[in-house]
């Protein structure tokens, strides 16, 4: 069945082709477009385009329909080229004539604008709440070993002193600023599509309004032309709020995977987390978190390639939109995927405690003997230069007890800052 179909097929192999792996993805946004048909036969029933009965009669329909799809026995064969078509045959074969009115008004393009505007919805508010659990143990590891000394680099090279507390509420904090864009893209998403039909509006007296408060939309998208135009609009706002975090996750999967080295040996994970070698007994590898790395790197290219799909296409429907679906559905799933390995794998981190004891990381602390220099009068630049000449005479002795005091430094993380930060997406 196809909903545009006048009574003559299409070459098989055509049809193979323009319906890719639409039915499988669909089984992904059935349940949204069950919810949009729900409210837009409500909407038909109130403005009276068809009777209050029959409305009824649509959305108790809907409601098997979608327990169906929450059991897993909801389906779209062969037969079906996508979920408004099997959703429609379905109420065709139960109810139907009535069955056949539930397209009054719109049409295929708002229907899956819609369905994938409210699976976003979900989905960026599921991301966020992943982020912020991983947020919140990151700060409580951050508060455990904030003591605990850690050499910090710049380019690889041993640099000034960090600590575990440091390093851990940076990643906390940075994912503050990835929630920004992904609440840009949820702002995006907010902004109800239906009724726009195929971009150009309809002659039917419809009430946008109503569609908009019972789907639960901040908004409406009132020009048809603009609410079309959001087709992979929204979807690469999502990507851009997607790329945001997986930055974040994969730096910190690198580090992790740094760290776990032999050469650096500053933290381990229980063997339970980590897998061997079929040939090497001693080996402990960091699978899970080089897997994350990768994945997030793939998560990084998402926005480019939704970008090249629909570039220089103008306004109005194109087929390019459906494979929009193929790109951002399963990155949303890794994202999902690996805010929560993360999580599951940090909460076991252990870390070393002596690291700064070993004398090849006695430089990390040049920064802070020249300071004192500094403090006691000697100005800056020569200071500089004295510290350059005892370092390569090797008559460098670190100062180690030296106080960080200003916010975000060692001795002062701001840790309840930080966590104010995070609470302003959750109010």
């Amino acid at each position: 069945m196809k909903l545009w179909d006048k009574g003559f097929s299409t070459e098989k192999k055509i049809d193979q082709f323009t319906v890719g792996n639409d039915r499988q993805l669909d089984l992904i946004l059935a349940p949204y477009d069950v919810i949009a048909s729900k409210a837009h036969a409500q909407m038909l029933g109130k403005v009276g385009l068809i009777t209050q009965e029959e409305s009824r009669l649509l959305v108790q329909e809907l409601e098997t329909i979608a327990q169906s799809i929450q059991k897993g026995t909801f389906t779209i064969e062969a037969d079906f080229e996508d979920m408004h078509s099997k959703i429609e045959y379905l109420l065709i074969q139960k109810l139907g004539d009535v069955g056949k009115k539930i397209h009054t008004a719109r049409s295929r393009n708002d229907q899956v604008l819609v369905a994938t505007q409210l699976y976003l919805k979900d989905e960026l508010k599921a991301i966020k709440i992943q982020a912020k659990t991983l947020f919140n143990l990151l700060l409580q590891l951050a508060e455990k070993h904030q003591k605990i000394l850690l050499p910090g680099y710049t380019h690889l090279q041993i640099a000034m002193p960090s600590s575990f507390g440091l390093w851990f509420s940076a990643y906390a904090e940075s994912l503050v600023d990835d929630l920004h864009f992904v609440e840009a893209a949820y702002k995006v998403a907010d902004q109800n599509p239906l009724g726009s039909a195929a971009g150009y509006g309809s002659s039917f007296p419809i009430d946008r309004g109503f569609t908009t408060e019972t789907l639960g939309f901040e908004t409406l998208k009132y020009n048809v032309v603009a609410a079309q135009m959001g087709r992979g609009k929204v979807e690469r706002a999502t990507a851009f709020g997607l790329a945001s975090v997986a930055s974040t996750l994969g730096k910190l999967a690198m580090d992790i995977c740094l760290y776990m080295s032999q050469n650096f040996d500053f933290i381990s994970f229980p063997n339970e987390l980590t897998t061997g070698s079929s040939i090497m007994p001693h080996k402990k590898n960091p699978d899970v978190f080089e897997l994350i790395r990768s994945k997030c790197n793939k998560i990084q290219s998402i926005p480019n390639q939704l970008s090249l799909i629909m570039a220089n296409l103008p306004s109005g429907y194109h087929r390019d939109f459906q494979v929009v679906k193929e790109v951002i559905l399963p990155a949303i799933q890794d994202m999902k995927a690996c805010l929560e390995m993360m999580a599951f794998s940090l909460k076991e981190i252990k870390v070393k405690t002596d690291i700064l004891e070993d004398s090849k990381y006695d430089y990390l602390f040049s920064v802070d003997t020249l300071n004192e220099m500094v403090k006691n009068g000697v100005p800056f630049r020569d200071a500089y230069k004295s510290m350059g000449k005892a370092i390569e005479s090797g008559g460098f002795k670190p100062k180690k007890n030296m106080a960080h005091t200003h916010e975000g430094s060692i001795g002062n993380l701001c840790l309840e800052e930080i966590r104010a930060k995070m609470e302003q997406f959750f109010e």
